[in-house]
C-alpha cells in the first residue's frame, strides 16, 4: 500500500480535488510514467494517491503548486504570509499532517466507514473482523489494493523500491493455476507457498507487465463461504512498459490464520490472462469479470 498515513492520504486527497480535470490526468501520468490509463478523475486521484511513496513527494510536483497548498492551509486555518514561497508553504503542510490536527473526516469519494477508518500501511490482514457487520466486499477492496501494489512494485520499470513479497502471505499448500490464451492456450499449475510466490513474482520482476485491476462493481467480486474462506474475484488490465497487453481475471481464495493475528493469507490462486490478438478486437478498458456468482459457489464449496 502507498506509504501515506491516513491524515496525509486525506490530505493530499482535498489538495488534488481542488486540481483542474487536465492537470489531475496530467500528474497521473507523471505519477505512473504513463504505465496506468485512467479513465475519469476519481480514477485519477485514486492512482496517484496509491503510487506516491510519501506526501513530501506529492507536494513537491510542479502540478500541486503553491497557490494550491496556500488555499489548502487557509481552509485548514493555517495562516501563512502571502509571500510564503512553495518549499515553506510544504514544510508547513507536513507539519500540520504530522501534528495529527488536519481534519481527515471528509469523504474521499469510493470510501465506506470500515475502509476510511483503516491504517494505510502494513499487510491488508488484521484491520478487517470477522464480527457482526463483516463486509467481504471491503475486505476485497483493501486487498487486491495491497496485492497488486506490492506485486508491480518489483517491476524494474516502475523504479519503486519493491515491497515485502514472499511466501510468508501464503498457505504452505496453496495453489496456482495459470491459464495463458495469445495465440494458443497454456495451462501451468504450481503447488506450495515458496512455488506460487515465486511463478506471480516473476510476472512483474521478469517479465516486466503490471496488472492493474478494475475496482469498479463490475470488475470486482466477492463471496464468503459458511466455513470461513471468502473469494476474491477481480478483472483487470495488464501492461508492460506503454503498451495494453491485454486483460486478466484473478480469484483468490482467502482464509485466515489463527497463529498470526487472524491475518488473511491466500489459499488459492486462479489466474486467466488473455492477449489482446485472443480478444478479438473487443474493448480492454476497464474489464468486467465473466465468472458469475454461481461459479464463485462452485469454487466456494
Amino acid at each position: 500500500m502507498s506509504g501515506l498515513s491516513e491524515t496525509q492520504r486525506a490530505g493530499c486527497n482535498k489538495i488534488l480535488n481542488s486540481m483542474s480535470k487536465g492537470d489531475l490526468l496530467s500528474l497521473s501520468d507523471t505519477v505512473t510514467n504513463k504505465l496506468i490509463v485512467v479513465e475519469n478523475v476519481a480514477e485519477a486521484r485514486e492512482t496517484i494517491l496509491s503510487f506516491t511513496k510519501h506526501a513530501e513527494e506529492l507536494l513537491k510536483r510542479k502540478k500541486v503548486n503553491r497557490d494550491l497548498i496556500f488555499k489548502y492551509l487557509a481552509k485548514e486555518g493555517v495562516v501563512m504570509p502571502p509571500n510564503s514561497e512553495k518549499h515553506q508553504l510544504v514544510k508547513r503542510t507536513l507539519e500540520l499532517w504530522s501534528s495529527g490536527k488536519a481534519v481527515v473526516d471528509e469523504s474521499i469519494p469510493g470510501q465506506t466507514d470500515e475502509t476510511r477508518q483503516r491504517p494505510t500501511t502494513g499487510t491488508v490482514s488484521t484491520e478487517v473482523k470477522a464480527e457482526v457487520g463483516f463486509d467481504p466486499l471491503v475486505l476485497g477492496q483493501q486487498f487486491c489494493q495491497w496485492f497488486f501494489q506490492l506485486l508491480n512494485s518489483h517491476n524494474p520499470s516502475l523504479g519503486q523500491p519493491p515491497q515485502d513479497w514472499g511466501p510468508q502471505h501464503f498457505w504452505p499448500d496453496v495453489k496456482l493455476r495459470l491459464v495463458s490464451r495469445a495465440d494458443n492456450e497454456q495451462m501451468e499449475d504450481f503447488l506450495g507457498a515458496e512455488l506460487v510466490s515465486l511463478r506471480l513474482i516473476a510476472l512483474t520482476r521478469e517479465e516486466h507487465l503490471i496488472l492493474s485491476p478494475n475496482m469498479q462493481p463490475h470488475g470486482l467480486r466477492t463471496l464468503a463461504s459458511p466455513h470461513g474462506l471468502v473469494l476474491v474475484a477481480v478483472a483487470g488490465t495488464i501492461h508492460r512498459h506503454k503498451a495494453c497487453l491485454g486483460i486478466f481475471e484473478q480469484i483468490f481464495g482467502l482464509i485466515r490464520s489463527p497463529m498470526e493475528n487472524n491475518s488473511w493469507k491466500i489459499k488459492s490462486v486462479n489466474l486467466k490472462i488473455r492477449g489482446q490478438d485472443a480478444l478479438g478486437g473487443t474493448e480492454t478498458v476497464a474489464p468486467a469479470l465473466s465468472y458469475n456468482s454461481t461459479e464463485l459457489q462452485l469454487l466456494c464449496s
